[in-house]
């Protein structure tokens, strides 16, 4: 059996280097390409894909099945209010065991341990069999138009998807490897305008209220059972995430009334379903005038169990001494445009406990042995000769 070699640090170092770099979506900074330059001299080949700002690349070793490719971003979202931070957001520090920075968790330290694990990989073994790969996107942060979406329009057409894709985004809750995804709810965006008519709040037989008409829709909306989920799944679910409508005067009725929602959605509740189900309450309260803009961001993925799935709960258990819970929770991931091409997704990560917040954080000790973990994993999908 292949052993991982002493990791001696490498994954810390190749965060460290990472978080340095203020790769704001959609801008990368340079993190893929010295990822590209450390891998090239093992036998890895590069392609990118770029799709006006945003950078995309695919790195791979060997040509044959079977295939596993890591997923993972570059950019990150802004550090917010710098006084806030204990540490500059992109001098990455270590304290107490912990190592600052905006991305240490999403994702720059799975990356990094992806990286280290793979080079690892080929160090150990260069004549193995099958395929490893890297791909990697700089708009997974932000509206995910022209990241991994794209790349898998090109793959789709080749007919070139791996076997196993792993994805890196932080899915574990109170340690390490506690829990990993094997699918992802849905995600909608919903803004309604509801119009009628504007006037003086003292003369309501010559108005119509948008407001008095949304009320009633709202109410009967999020106390909907949209489905009941299943094993893998929650219950879909919307939330309202902002109302807005008005002049701003105490004594005028609003012309307009604009509701931002959000539906989280099992495959229970495909979008077209829901669409119709909002669009028929509309009818049910007489609201025969209003616009809605509906917008798909990602529609629910369950990857069926497979060997990737038997891999990574294998190692798991053989590197955290933890049994994973298997599940759907969390929002979308750039798995859900990968699954359709018939790849078995799986998402293993760092705990998210900081994920987006100031002084996002990680324990040092996380990312070597995240390392670890996805080295296993290679070595139990990937022959070697």
């Amino acid at each position: 059996m292949v052993v991982p070699m002493p990791n001696t640090g490498k994954t810390l170092q190749l965060t460290r280097e990472l978080i340095a770099r203020p790769s704001l979506t959609p801008a990368d900074h340079g993190c893929q390409s010295s990822i590209v330059e450390r891998l090239l001299p093992l036998g890895f080949e590069a392609e990118w894909f770029l799709c006006g700002d945003v950078t995309n690349v695919l790195i791979t070793r060997g040509v044959a099945k079977p295939s596993l490719w890591f997923l993972g971003h570059t950019d990150v979202v802004p550090a917010g209010p710098l006084e806030l931070w204990t540490f500059p957001p992109f001098e990455p520090t270590e304290k107490d065991g912990e190592l600052y920075g905006r991305g240490a968790v999403d994702m720059k330290g799975a990356v990094a341990a992806m990286v280290v694990a793979l080079e690892t990989f080929a160090l150990q073994a260069p004549d193995h069999l099958g395929q490893v790969g890297l791909l990697l996107t700089s708009d997974e942060e932000g509206p995910a138009t022209d990241g991994i979406v794209r790349v898998a329009e090109a793959i789709s057409r080749r007919r070139a998807a791996p076997d196993f894709c792993l994805v890196g985004e932080p899915s574990s809750l109170d340690r390490l490897g506690d829990s990993i995804r094997v699918g992802r709810r849905g995600s909608i965006h919903a803004r309604l305008q509801i119009n009628g008519i504007q006037g003086h709040t003292a003369f309501p037989e010559n108005l119509d209220n948008p407001a008095h008409r949304m009320a009633p829709f709202l109410a009967e909306l999020i106390a909907m059972e949209l489905d009941q989920g299943d094993d893998d799944f929650p219950p879909s679910h919307c939330q309202v995430a902002a109302i807005s409508g008005g002049t701003g005067a105490r004594n005028v009725t609003p012309t307009d009334v604009v509701v931002q929602i959000n539906f989280r959605n099992g495959p229970a509740s495909p979008s077209l379903s829901l669409k119709a189900r909002l669009e028929a309450v509309l009818a049910k309260h007489g609201i025969d005038d209003f616009h809605l803009d509906w917008e798909v961001s990602g529609e629910p993925f369950r990857s069926v169990a497979g060997a990737l799935r038997e891999a990574v709960v294998a190692s798991i258990d053989e590197c955290l001494q933890v049994r994973p819970h298997l599940n759907t929770g969390g929002g979308t991931s750039d798995g859900r445009f990968m699954a359709p091409l018939g790849s078995e997704v799986v998402e293993l990560g760092l705990r998210n406990a900081t994920i987006h917040q100031v002084d996002e954080r990680v324990a040092i000790d996380d990312l070597e042995r995240l390392f670890t973990t996805y080295h296993r994993i290679i070595q139990h999908l990937i022959p070697v000769a």
